[in-house]
């Protein structure tokens, strides 16, 4: 495949991807009522910036799976997992929400000190989702046994580490959003997020034990599903 053909096929999702999370930050600024914030530039050049990085890193390294994971919901998707969907979406949009009106009331705000933890502990949380799905061709967005795509055991890169390095991943990033945004009050709906993905993590980690051949035997030996040495 030549070059040129390589950046068509990868220009139509990093464009999805970079309007996507363009406007996504944008929602913090409307509920903020003010383009003059400066948390608010440097959260979204932050997030803009990994979601662009890590896409045109995983297209190069896994060709297709971003096409894969835009597919959304398949037929096959785990009736626990649109379970899931249906609880995280509104909150994926409540915290930014909840920060953007914390920086026009001013209901906790954080000391501007807290935005560089928060920036380190969200580009290490996005680096390690795209190691994860770098070195993963089955890591689509929804829950289900790939069986028309030769749906295979990954134990390699940082599923070596914990089974479900994406979500250990997420759960690094979504207190580093709070802090980059400087709205303590935004812990509470990221928090919630961070309870959903404990719970997705064990019934995932279930399904794959009981239909993902050699799972249950990868299990014993990569014994931790999120946190080192805890989970």
């Amino acid at each position: 495949m030549n070059t040129s053909s390589i950046s068509r096929r990868l220009a139509v999702p990093l464009a999805r991807i970079s309007l996507g999370s363009a406007a996504y930050t944008a929602i913090a600024f409307i509920a903020a009522g003010r383009l003059d914030w400066a948390r608010g530039w440097i959260y979204a050049l932050v997030f803009v910036a990994a979601s662009v990085v890590g896409s045109v890193i995983v297209h190069g390294v896994n060709p297709g799976l971003l096409e894969e994971r835009a597919k959304g919901m398949r037929a096959d998707t785990k009736p626990f997992d649109r379970v899931f969907y249906r609880a995280f979406l509104p909150l994926v949009i409540v915290y930014p929400l909840v920060a953007g009106l914390d920086a026009r009331f001013s209901f906790s705000a954080l000391p501007f000190w807290t935005v560089y933890p928060g920036v380190f502990l969200f580009v290490l949380g996005s680096l390690v989702t795209t190691w994860a799905m770098a070195v993963n061709p089955h890591a689509e967005s929804t829950v289900r046994i790939q069986n028309e795509r030769g749906h295979a055991l990954v134990s390699r890169g940082p599923y070596a580490i914990v089974r479900h390095p994406i979500y250990a991943g997420t759960l690094l990033g979504l207190p580093g959003t709070a802090l980059m945004l400087g709205s303590a009050w935004s812990l509470v709906p990221m928090a919630l997020t961070g309870l959903l993905f404990v719970w997705r993590t064990a019934r995932e980690d279930a399904t794959l034990r009981q239909e993902l051949a050699g799972y249950a035997d990868y299990a014993e030996t990569t014994r931790d599903r999120l946190v080192p040495g805890v989970w």
